[in-house]
């Protein structure tokens, strides 16, 4: 069994039109986790009819990111054609590649209706050597997640990647894999990952023990294990409990960053910085 390196308190922002934003990272003491880029949970944040607008159009490169949205509805457009209302429970993955201009505004019906907002973002970096793919996005409806029904009162989201031989719809260049382990009551779980990947988890709700007695982690806290092990324990202690569990293979590559960029090189950036002013990413209308 994998130990734990860190349980980590995430730090607190905000992000948009005022979203409070609990940052895993990059925060000064990590700017990643190879190889992942951000780690953000956005919300719960509640909007009166007419009060909510969203992220307006800017630019990105050089990663892959999902957004799983928690509650509310927003709508995204992209450069390249991409576009999509993202509802409660739905997934997208954005492959951002050489480079594009997108949007994430609340849908006409949630700015109308108002409610609550909350998701999760990550930023995964792409390797070296598809920096320069063709950005392309997928949209992947709640009911077309693969759920796997432990039996013992545990239910696992697949929202990219594979778990226990089942596989998410997303294509992705990058290997990794994300998924939402969910309890209706306290229980546990063993899961297996491959040694050599990175692996973390996020409580979403609920609390988890380990070990030790004294390891507790809570909603909005992150935890971090070493690679001792190809497996790792979930102990839900709480009447209810979403824990995202993230995996994935350092990548080993070096990281430049500039704001919305993701680059290998600082010559690399100042190319991707010349594309974006050149409008060679395109425009949203």
């Amino acid at each position: 069994m994998r130990n734990i390196v860190g349980i980590n308190d995430c730090m607190k922002t905000f992000e948009g039109d005022g979203i409070p934003v609990t940052r895993a990272f990059p925060v000064p003491a990590m700017r990643e986790n190879d190889p992942f880029l951000l780690f953000d949970h956005f919300g719960p944040i509640h909007y009166e009819p007419g009060g909510a607008t969203g992220v307006p159009a800017h630019p990105h490169c050089g990663f892959e990111a999902i957004t799983y949205l928690l509650g509310g509805e927003v709508e995204h457009k992209d450069s390249w054609g991409g576009q999509a209302a993202i509802e409660t429970g739905d997934i997208q993955w954005m492959t951002t590649g050489s480079g594009l201009i997108h949007s994430e505004l609340v849908t006409d019906k949630f700015k109308k209706s108002g409610g609550e907002m909350q998701g999760l973002q990550i930023w995964v970096n792409l390797p070296q050597k598809h920096k320069q793919v063709k950005p392309w996005y997928q949209h992947i409806k709640k009911n077309d997640i693969p759920t796997i029904d432990e039996g013992n009162d545990v239910l696992i989201k697949v929202l990219v990647g594979k778990v226990k031989n089942i596989s998410s719809a997303v294509q992705t260049y990058s290997p990794v894999s994300i998924f939402d382990v969910q309890f209706i009551k306290p229980s546990l779980i063993d899961l297996d990952i491959s040694k050599n990947q990175t692996v973390m988890v996020y409580v979403i709700d609920g609390e988890l023990k380990f070990h030790d007695e004294n390891q507790i982690a809570r909603k909005g806290q992150m935890i971090y294990f070493d690679q001792s092990s190809d497996m790792i324990n979930l102990t839900s202690i709480s009447s209810t409990g979403s824990y995202l569990v993230l995996a994935g293979e350092p990548l080993n590559e070096p990281v430049v960053r500039y704001g919305p960029f993701v680059t290998n090189t600082e010559g690399d950036m100042k190319k991707v910085m010349l594309d974006y002013q050149n409008g060679k990413m395109g425009t949203l209308s």
